[in-house]
């Protein structure tokens, strides 16, 4: 029977359990050949094929499917990562302002839909490839709609929501390393985060970004805060690098820019080390010129055998406040941007880089120079391309609850009534979302704004969530938009962000507010 307790998924204080750490997505190989191909043995795809059955709700899931003796061989085929309900099981909906339960069941905030809650069931049966056969075994979802419970040979595993952020877990205390192992998940349509995911755009569930293991060397480094930034005099750099590592060693740090190295250097990495470097005459980071250099940290055991080498893209650049303008490279910065939805007209959620691609050199086609992550992070792909092609990014976290605050703004429900507002059950869900963002996009040059989410009212989480991005991050300003609909809490945000305000409003408004500057973060929109 299933050891998980299936009530859990409605409370909002119940988002994850044993789930691995968010942490920066810089790439690591096995050798510099590995590194210069792009292709890590540390990491194998479990993408393609699986096993699947669905269930219209909670009350009628599979409750045994996940053990190791439940033979699902026999079960409907499901593509991973694919929308369920573009392969053939229940019907995409689209929804602007309501939340999608609304007008089949009454619900409030702290519950879940009973009746329409549809359950996938998925199983992969899979070996181990020889590169995984010592070390432990992890696995990444990148983005699974909305609630992901997992099991491996019968035993549970863990827990996560957050549709657009990873999902990790560690496999390795379960794994089996030379038979064929039974990878079980539950994934649900509606779970407490439902509440806080209510944008406008299609709604769909299932695992819709890549799947895959990965296993880590036995000098590893999990995390790296990577800084770039000018002096005040823009003719020197330094680069920064506060790194985590899973034991002590050796790292060689090697910087190039268009393939000429610019600096060298060797030193001891401890589990915790900062390493910091100056750098003449850095060429700067920005739309129109995105200099990028390139960083490599090889990686030796204490016996001197490499372990990993680590690669990441880095551009030198300085934006911030001054006297109420935000300037890049000590220059007036003005967004030319738009909002964009992850979606494929194909395959909803599931995006190609190809198609990812298209978009953004569509958009520096037309001069478009900055980009919105409406209203969730983006799969890492957009930021590396953001970072090469040169967009400015206002990277969203996974928080939206239009169809809590509509009712307020119409006088039917008091403040109280918002979510997450002042309500304490959701501050930790919230902000660990945003956590879950900040920690795997710190290191992209073009994100210069981090958004608290999009029409989520206001009240003191939101007021929270914008201290911890400025605790998290001081080369960053922080973004919301809800200020201007219920102003309790002014500085939730950096700028005064509105929409759909007419020309004459905002010369209006800033005939009498100069504090901070404006941005219009939305002002014409195609319906989903």
């Amino acid at each position: 029977m299933c050891d998980f307790d299936l009530k859990n998924i409605a409370d909002p204080e119940y988002f994850a359990e044993n789930r691995i750490p968010a942490h920066s997505d810089h790439m690591y190989y096995e050798s510099e050949e590995a590194a210069s191909s792009g292709v890590s043995a540390f990491r194998h795809s479990l993408g393609g094929v699986w096993k699947f059955a669905w269930s219209r709700n909670v009350k009628t899931a599979i409750t045994d499917f996940m053990g190791a003796e439940y033979d699902c061989l026999g079960w409907e085929d499901i593509t991973v990562p694919a929308c369920i309900q573009l392969e053939g099981y229940g019907a995409p909906q689209y929804v602007n302002t309501q939340y999608p339960w609304d007008g089949h069941e009454e619900i409030s905030p702290g519950e879940i839909p009973q009746d329409h809650n549809p359950v996938g069931h998925y199983v992969k049966y899979f070996s181990l490839p020889k590169s995984m056969k010592e070390g432990p075994v992890c696995i990444c979802f990148e983005g699974v709609e909305s609630g992901i419970a997992l099991w491996l040979n019968g035993h549970y595993v863990g827990y996560s929501t957050d549709s657009f952020t990873p999902s990790e877990f560690d496999l390795t205390e379960y794994i089996d390393r030379d038979g064929v192992n039974k990878l079980a998940a539950m994934v649900f349509r509606y779970t407490a985060g439902s509440w806080c995911e209510d944008q406008d755009f299609f709604r769909f569930s299932g695992i819709f970004r890549d799947v895959y293991l990965y296993t880590m060397p036995g000098v590893h480094i999990a995390d790296m805060r990577v800084t770039a930034r000018p002096d005040d005099g823009y003719e020197k750099g330094e680069l920064r690098l506060a790194l985590e590592a899973t034991a002590e060693g050796r790292a060689r740090v090697q910087l190039a820019y268009r393939g000429m190295e610019v600096m060298s250097d060797e030193r001891p990495l401890k589990m915790s080390t900062i390493m910091a470097y100056d750098i003449d005459a850095p060429h700067l980071w920005s739309a129109e010129k995105p200099e990028l250099y390139d960083l490599k940290i090889s990686v030796y055991d204490s016996a001197g055998v490499l372990s990993e080498v680590v690669t990441e893209r880095v551009g030198f650049r300085d934006f911030g406040m001054r006297d109420g303008v935000m300037c890049l490279n000590g220059k007036r910065l003005v967004f030319r941007g738009v909002n964009r939805h992850d979606f494929s007209s194909a395959n909803g959620r599931v995006v190609s880089v190809e198609e990812i691609r298209k978009d953004l050199v569509t958009m520096k086609r037309n001069n478009i120079n900055a980009v919105r992550t409406s209203h969730y992070p983006n799969p890492t792909a957009l930021y590396r391309m953001c970072d090469e092609y040169g967009l400015y990014v206002i990277d969203e976290n996974d928080l939206e609850t239009h169809g809590v605050w509509d009712p307020i703004a119409r006088g039917e429900e008091p403040v109280e009534y918002a979510v997450p507002g002042d309500r304490p059950e959701y501050m930790d869900m919230i902000a660990d979302r945003a956590r879950s963002m900040y920690e795997r996009d710190k290191n992209h040059p073009s994100i210069l704004i981090w958004s608290c989410g999009n029409e989520a009212y206001g009240g003191s989480d939101l007021k929270r969530l914008h201290d911890l991005f400025r605790e998290w991050d001081d080369t960053r300003l922080v973004h919301y938009e809800g200020v201007v609909n219920d102003d309790r809490y002014p500085d939730t945000t950096d700028m005064v962000s509105n929409m759909y305000w007419p020309v004459s409003k905002i010369r209006e408004y800033l005939s009498e507010n100069r504090e901070k500057p404006v941005i219009s973060c939305e002002y014409t929109h195609a319906m989903g």
